[in-house]
């Protein structure tokens, strides 16, 4: 009963807005953000920890970034050091680089592993006033640098709203700045704790909070999963459930939607920034329904705008998330599926032949047997399924710049028969045969040696030598 009251609250509070045409993604991530969590773990020593990554935007690229502090093993170290390094790789690079590169030395004396009033949660919570401390907590810890360049910890506070049935909604951040601590800082610390607030509306006032990712995914959940509640009060009940929905979570998947995606809205809505989103694809609530009925967009800043696109509306038959995996392994029957699972099928959306295209973008990613996390691939196994077509389209990592086109070679004749595509991508072949030609021509103009010039100059001077005597 609360959950369900407490989801109906969360819809009413949203400020939603339905949007007529799907926005491009751009800078696609590569790899999933388990593989990254693993091929970090590969590149620290025994004493130490890699916090969950997060993607985010550091010097105008999106990064997964993530701390390296003191393991959760040691509790001296957990009291005694302090986290002094950062990884921060990128997301668009087939190949991430864990070196001293993307290894950035930086000193927090507040951070996830730490203990006592140096833990991040609870020096955020002893930073909270007397009201504050009834309805915030702290959720999920980022790092970014902040508009002097410097690296930060922003932590996501979750501001608890209503008396009977209270709901959670985005509650600004806490930004701890880096640095080691004196005696002064040591004091502030354990009486009142360390960080400075900022609230949802003093955010737009900071550059590098906006248009980012600082939004706690507990929120951004209940949010989507709140459009259930599109057909009424009552339309989640057993007995109705004409346009209740569910977030599909997929049993091999260690990483749950949303999906961080970076996002084009030009064109779509004035409106919305252009910039990093939690994506949501939501899909009938019963287990034998796979079919994509709302792609939701939630700022990752806070932004107090919701948006979303009904493709159960508008007949789009587009299949779900849920539908993705046996998609990929019926296409590769030769691999073991039982040591690689396909998981994060983030959306791929595209203009290619004429038309505005919705694909899948999902990785193969290997697991020991026995073992509960995925071996990270510096070169993974990637492929596009087209959510409308339910075709697969292998496609090569090293790459990027040429999945559309590889996209279009498999499937032009299909959209061409079903839909009366023209041709496109002809540029390039034109100039390629072109090209041909003028390499024939030009061996063509090298004039054909005379096989015969040896012997004809031979007699010709035979002839000249038979014309001397006779004079």
């Amino acid at each position: 009963m609360y959950d369900y009251m407490k989801t109906y609250n969360v819809f009413n509070d949203l400020n939603r807005l339905e949007i007529h045409e799907l926005p491009l993604t751009q800078n696609e991530r590569i790899q999933p953000l388990r593989n990254i969590f693993s091929m970090a773990n590969e590149s620290v020593g025994e004493t130490k920890d890699i916090s969950l990554p997060h993607l985010v935007r550091v010097d105008g690229e999106n990064k997964w970034t993530m701390a390296i502090q003191p393991s959760e093993k040691y509790t001296m170290q957990r009291i005694s050091d302090n986290t002094e390094e950062v990884f921060a790789v990128s997301s668009t690079s087939p190949f991430p680089r864990f070196s001293s590169e993307n290894r950035i030395p930086v000193t927090f004396s507040i951070g996830e592993s730490l203990k006592f009033s140096r833990n991040t949660y609870n020096a955020v919570v002893q930073r909270f006033n007397i009201f504050q401390l009834f309805n915030m907590a702290p959720g999920d810890t980022f790092y970014m640098k902040n508009d002097a360049g410097k690296w930060v910890e922003v932590v996501s506070l979750i501001k608890w709203k209503g008396f009977f049935f209270p709901y959670p909604t985005f509650g600004g951040v806490m930004v701890i700045d880096s640095g080691e601590h004196d005696f002064n800082d040591y004091v502030e610390r354990v009486f009142i704790g360390k960080g400075t607030y900022i609230s949802p509306a003093e955010m737009k006032n900071h550059p590098f909070l906006t248009k980012q990712n600082t939004l706690s995914e507990k929120v951004s959940r209940l949010q989507a999963e709140s459009l259930k509640f599109l057909g009424g009060f009552t339309d989640p009940l057993p007995w109705k459930m004409e346009t209740a929905v569910k977030i599909p979570d997929l049993p091999d998947d260690q990483n749950e939607q949303p999906f961080v995606t970076d996002f084009n809205f030009t064109g779509v809505d004035a409106t919305a920034y252009s910039g990093l989103y939690h994506w949501f694809g939501l899909e009938p609530i019963g287990d034998e329904r796979t079919s994509l009925t709302y792609s939701v967009f939630v700022p990752a800043d806070g932004t107090d705008t919701f948006y979303y696109y009904d493709h159960a509306a508008k007949k789009q038959g587009y299949a779900g998330v849920s539908a993705m995996p046996l998609k990929m392994i019926e296409s590769r029957k030769e691999f073991d599926w039982s040591v690689n699972k396909p998981v994060e099928f983030r959306p791929y959306i595209k203009d290619i032949a004429g038309r505005r295209r919705m694909f899948f973008l999902g990785t193969v990613s290997a697991i020991k047997d026995g073992s509960a996390k995925f071996d990270g691939s510096a070169t993974p196994d990637l492929a596009l399924i087209d959510s409308e077509y339910r075709d697969v389209i292998w496609i090569d990592v090293k790459h990027p710049s040429e999945w559309d086109q590889t996209v279009y070679d498999q499937l032009n004749e299909a959209w061409r028969a079903s839909e009366g595509i023209g041709d496109f991508y002809q540029e390039d072949k034109i100039n390629d045969i072109d090209l041909m030609q003028k390499e024939m021509d030009s061996v063509r103009s090298i004039p054909k040696m005379n096989e015969n010039a040896t012997e004809i100059d031979r007699l010709q001077r035979q002839i000249d030598s038979l014309k001397s005597d006779g004079n």
